[in-house]
């Protein structure tokens, strides 16, 4: 039986489908039969429901992962206001501790055969006056999986995340570009500019091209990525190749 696995979305802004790609990939890894977990370690905006609070992001997690994991492991911080996540946990009197988030993961991998880790906003949000989102996917020891909005100015942006996610010494295991500017000029030839790129100098797949969905679905997106390409990325991450 092969080892557990588990990645972590980052994205190249906030607001660019890191939910969306994330729940697609749960959607696929489920039906290739594996038992698939999300957690969104941080998330930034939490409404009541029933007298528990929620996060729209970690709820379409939960709606597309087939392992349930408890509100704490997925979600170890839930902040209230749907702004930077260092901002809100100050004003919350709340430190976003990365080692909390280490030990959730551990409880999360023991009871998935995969375990999607979505970030929060891009790859270089602060966490605190020392620490970003980078520094948790370091301490994560994940390889990463970027999310490029495809928009004007994402190369740019795909190859800026791409270079500080190689500065930390992690593995960009693929991207997927995520249409999310039905009105984008050429957008095949920017995706064929980043593809080259990062197969290049990164050895980092394109695992799916995802189209403009009005409005977005996880399902229907999990059509249009390479799951098993992943899969195939990852193992060999895992037995250090």
């Amino acid at each position: 039986m092969n080892a557990p696995l588990s990645f972590f979305v980052a994205g190249t802004d906030t607001e660019i489908g890191k939910t969306l790609v994330s729940a697609a990939f749960l959607h696929a890894f489920a039906q290739q039969g594996l038992r698939a977990a999300a957690m969104k370690p941080i998330a930034a905006g939490a409404f009541l429901r029933d007298g528990v609070w929620h996060n729209e992001d970690a709820d379409q997690l939960d709606a597309a992962a087939n392992v349930p994991l408890p509100p704490e492991i997925r979600t170890p911080f839930l902040l209230k206001e749907p702004i930077a996540p260092h901002i809100a946990a100050a004003r919350e009197n709340v430190s976003l501790d990365i080692a909390r988030i280490v030990d959730a993961h551990k409880l999360a991998v023991a009871q998935a055969d995969i375990v999607v880790v979505e970030g929060v906003g891009g790859f270089r949000v602060p966490l605190t006056d020392v620490h970003d989102t980078a520094d948790l996917a370091f301490a994560l020891n994940l390889p990463v999986v970027l999310v490029v909005g495809m928009r004007l100015g994402c190369i740019s942006h795909a190859l800026l995340t791409a270079e500080a996610i190689a500065a930390r010494g992690l593995r960009l295991a693929g991207w997927v570009a995520n249409r999310i500017d039905p009105d984008m000029l050429f957008p095949g030839e920017n995706i064929e500019a980043i593809g080259l790129r990062l197969d290049r100098q990164y050895n980092a797949p394109l695992i799916g091209t995802i189209p403009f969905l009005a409005p977005p679905d996880a399902a229907q997106a999990a059509a249009h990525i390479d799951s098993t390409l992943l899969l195939q990325t990852l193992r060999a991450v895992d037995a250090g190749h």
